[in-house]
């Protein structure tokens, strides 16, 4: 007899769902038992959850179809939630398996009975408990459609225990999820942003999702090339297709000031799946948005439209005829620096050696900020941020973008501080032989901390500041604990050093890290 664990097993198969990023508990024995026995579903060992839900990410990122996760109770989930919330942020595809208590048990409040369905809510676009063995293939194909749904969502289920161990006959059907065609954007929306464009002095297109693919971001140019206007990205984006022969869109700075000169004398801002640009953080007596006061903001297209149709709407609408060849600035790759190694140097060295086609998965926030302006000119690449601030999702992102695209070099750019929260990852690396060079950002400091610490009027840290962001005592030694999870690394304290360990790792397949001493 099949079990509810096989027919969920079958219906993500069937739904070309065929990853599962596991961390199981006894809760979920029978659902890995069913995956045991379906072996064309490749399943991927991650050594704490906030790794499994990064590596989801990832994967769906890069691959364009969900991933499945598989979690072990609330507990289980409460460890993957803050790369949930990430994942969120990116619109990306995930359904999550959370194994829990069987129906009967939950009264006797075991020690690991938890409220799931609260705690899966916040990060989730959809949450649904399966009823019993015979609700668990609709259950999991409505979870697996949710997910798909533009722009792409974080989903949940949650399994009971005698739901996947309960026998269904051998012959129960398996649903189909259903899949949504964005519609296209509101003609009364393009005339609106046409208008705009035709109007403003400094008008602005900025563009998020699917808009920042090598397509769509032509268009885009062609249109900034006929009308004058601008075209910018968010501050944190899924993925943005970028390189030589690709049009260098540049994103929405961080810190206040510098936003707030970025957009300096725009009149309209038309978004394009985008949201209107806010502070990351609310600051004392400062604006809490960097755009100037009067511009008009419009929206173009929502998130759940479609984002490259919606340029193409504004093409026409403004007269820029199809294959109107954008004004793509052939960005010069810089030299290699010598000397002290800087975030500069190490921008540049990833200019330089960077091969076609890599993957990089950036978590080096403080010391990747001018990232982008080293790389217009680097080999054609894809870009992949932490876009919801919860630190810790570098290391699993390129992990499940490495699964994705077992072809492609993944370079991880990585903060020092939040790659600790789930170094697990690397161990994950090193089991699936992914070609995944890590370079480690080692300030040895939350520097991004102690920059906000100003940045409120809080004043200089003191002792006890210190102590709570400074992270050089003990200094955590990264190339030792890459060699403990399995990863071959060196460290890197001048320019020359950095760059030699980078064109070694670049030209070669197989786990590294690099720990740059900054």
């Amino acid at each position: 007899m099949t079990n509810g664990a096989d027919l969920l097993c079958d219906t993500l198969l069937e739904n070309e769902v065929d990853v599962c990023f596991a961390n199981p508990g006894t809760s979920e024995m029978h659902f890995v038992a069913a995956l045991d026995r379906k072996q064309n579903m490749r399943c991927v060992l991650g050594l704490f959850e906030g790794v499994v839900t990064g590596a989801a990410d990832g994967y769906a990122r890069m691959s364009g179809k969900p991933a499945a996760t598989l979690l072990h109770t609330g507990p289980g989930l409460a460890n993957g939630l803050a790369n949930m919330h990430n994942a969120r942020r990116a619109f990306t595809p995930m359904v999550n398996v959370v194994g829990d208590h069987a129906a009967y048990h939950l009264p006797n409040d075991a020690p690991l009975t938890t409220d799931i369905e609260s705690l899966a809510k916040p990060m989730s676009r959809f949450v649904r408990r399966i009823a019993g063995a015979d609700d668990v293939s609709r259950a999991t194909a409505e979870a697996i459609s949710a997910a798909r749904a533009a722009p792409g969502g974080v989903t949940t289920l949650i399994l009971p225990a005698d739901a996947a161990w309960t026998d269904v006959p051998d012959d129960s059907p398996i649903s189909k999820a259903s899949l949504r065609t964005p519609p296209p954007a509101d003609p009364k929306r393009v005339d609106a942003a046409a208008k705009a464009v035709k109007s403003g002095a400094k008008p602005v297109l900025m563009l998020a999702g699917t808009a920042l693919r090598d397509g769509p971001l032509k268009r885009a140019a062609a249109i900034a090339e006929a009308t004058g206007a601008r075209i910018i990205a968010q501050q944190s984006n899924g993925r943005v297709e970028r390189g030589a022969g690709r049009v260098p869109v540049e994103r929405v700075p961080y810190v206040i000031d510098v936003a707030m000169k970025f957009l300096e004398g725009t009149t309209h801002l038309i978004l394009i799946g985008a949201k209107s640009p806010v502070t990351f953080f609310a600051y004392p007596g400062r604006p809490t948005t960097p755009l100037p006061e009067g511009c008009e903001v419009i929206t173009l297209a929502e998130n759940t439209d479609d984002l490259p149709g919606a340029i193409d709407q504004l093409a026409e609408a403004l007269g820029v005829k199809p294959g109107a060849a954008p004004g793509i600035a052939t960005a010069e790759i810089p030299g290699l620096h010598s000397g002290a190694l800087t975030t500069a140097a190490i921008a540049s060295a990833v200019a330089n050696y960077l091969p076609e086609h890599a993957i990089i998965c950036d978590e080096s926030v403080t010391s990747g900020r001018e990232f982008f302006g080293f790389t217009h000119g680097a080999a054609p690449h894809d870009h992949l941020q932490v876009t919801g601030g919860a630190i810790g999702g570098g290391i699993p992102l390129s992990a499940g973008a490495a699964i994705a695209c077992p072809d492609r070099k993944v370079l991880n750019l990585q903060a020092d501080g939040s790659g600790m929260y789930t170094n697990q990852a690397l161990w994950t690396i090193a089991r699936e032989k992914s070609d995944v060079c890590t370079v480690i950002f080692s300030n040895r400091r939350y520097a991004i901390l102690q920059g906000e610490l100003k940045n409120v009027g809080a004043g200089e840290p003191g002792l006890n500041a210190q102590r709570m962001l400074n992270l050089d005592d003990p200094f955590i030694d990264w190339v030792s604990l890459a060699k403990g999870m399995g990863v071959e690394a060196a460290r890197a304290e001048t320019a020359e050093q950095f760059n030699d360990l980078l064109k070694t790792a670049m030209s070669r397949k197989g786990p590294f890290l690099i720990e740059a001493i900054v």
